[in-house]
């Protein structure tokens, strides 16, 4: 294998104060290509930046004399008791962080207790993930359609025989962004997607041949095929506004996934944190919302609670502690965010996930 692309061979606990601790120490063990490829945002990096920074829009107001100790982060989801509502996001390609790949990842996950969402564009089988993980782990599948239904078919199929909870539909991929540090690393991929190997091999390809072998024409009839075809859950990944939301309830989605693909997309757009707001007024907790992007502090899992998700999903840094310790690394970083949110509840007077919901944030009249 070429150099450039030598993934990390990295097990055991890795030292770290922050996530940009973690970020910098990453760095120095991914390749450059697959580096860039795992961190960089699209264009000029606006919305990714501002997918961090938005979340400083509101303030946690701490509470006093609220009788409040040991705080509960567990929440439960489709009959499952998850050690806290943390999962994780959908990642193409973990191979490229660590010669384990989603192997580690849904290991340590697993030992975490939450979700693994296992990407169409992994660097492993689904069968290699569930065992991995463990079949009373509870695992999601985020699917890119092909353009041949009879493909469509034999991936969801999968899916749900390997014990798949739900199915992700990425609305908001349909072409590749502008991800500059790519074309500039000449980044393509170097590794095989055997889930969806019969439509695309992923080996040599960029990110927009990729993504150009996918469906690009996505509408309502989708959710509702898949909706048909998987008899599970329906999440539509990529949705901010309340006219998607709309669409996707009346098309037959049972869950909203608030996102804008970690800033990968569309450049310009919204930070993720001020979607999710308008989102869940129009969502009325009719069904679940997952939200991503930008999340790197306990703090940003209480105000995305506090402003209507039911759950949080983390990707980068959980990739990140993949290549520094495989398994041990992701499940380190699941616990950073845990001992963080529980340290936020505290001060904030929330005992348990429903009061951090109950929560009030305040507008920060200085940004």
């Amino acid at each position: 294998m070429n150099k450039l692309y030598e993934a990390s061979t990295a097990e055991g606990f890795i030292d770290f104060i922050n996530m940009q601790d973690l970020e910098q120490e990453a760095e120095k063990v991914i390749p450059k290509g697959g580096y860039g490829y795992i961190s960089s945002g699209a264009g000029d990096i606006f919305t990714y930046r501002e997918n961090e920074r938005a979340f400083n829009h509101k303030l946690i107001i701490p509470h006093v004399l609220k009788d409040i100790e040991l705080p509960d982060t567990t929440t439960e989801i489709y009959g499952e008791t998850l050690t806290a509502p943390i999962i994780m996001a959908p990642v193409a390609a973990h191979g490229l962080a660590n010669v384990a790949a989603e192997r580690a990842s849904a290991k340590g996950v697993a030992d975490f207790g939450t979700v693994f969402t296992a990407s169409s564009y992994a660097s492993c089988t689904l069968e290699e993930i569930r065992a991995a993980g463990g079949e009373a782990a509870p695992q999601w599948f985020q699917f890119y359609m092909s353009k041949d239904d009879g493909i469509n078919r034999d991936i969801l199929a999968m899916a749900k025989r390997n014990g798949a909870q739900a199915i992700v539909l990425t609305a908001d991929a349909t072409v590749g962004g502008n991800r500059e540090t790519d074309r500039r690393n000449g980044f393509t991929f170097p590794l095989a997607m055997p889930i969806v190997q019969a439509y695309q091999s992923g080996v040599g390809q960029t990110m927009d041949a990729v993504y150009g072998s996918s469906k690009q024409k996505l509408s309502p009839a989708d959710v509702a095929f898949i909706a048909k075809e998987a008899d599970l859950p329906v999440y539509v990944k990529g949705v901010q506004s309340e006219e998607d939301v709309a669409r996707a309830l009346d098309a037959g989605a049972q869950g909203i996934w608030v996102s804008n693909h970690g800033g990968r997309q569309l450049d310009g757009g919204p930070a993720s944190f001020d979607s999710l707001q308008i989102v869940a007024e129009a969502v009325a907790g009719r069904v679940p919302i997952v939200f991503d992007s930008g999340v790197r502090r306990g703090q940003h899992v209480f105000k995305a609670i506090a402003s209507g998700a039911d759950l949080v999903a983390i990707g980068r840094p959980a990739i990140y502690g993949l290549a520094l310790g495989g398994q041990t690394g992701v499940k380190q970083v699941f616990d950073f965010f845990k001992k963080e949110l529980e340290m936020v509840m505290q001060l904030a007077g929330t005992q348990d996930v429903a009061a951090i919901k109950k929560a009030v944030l305040r507008e920060n009249r200085y940004m």
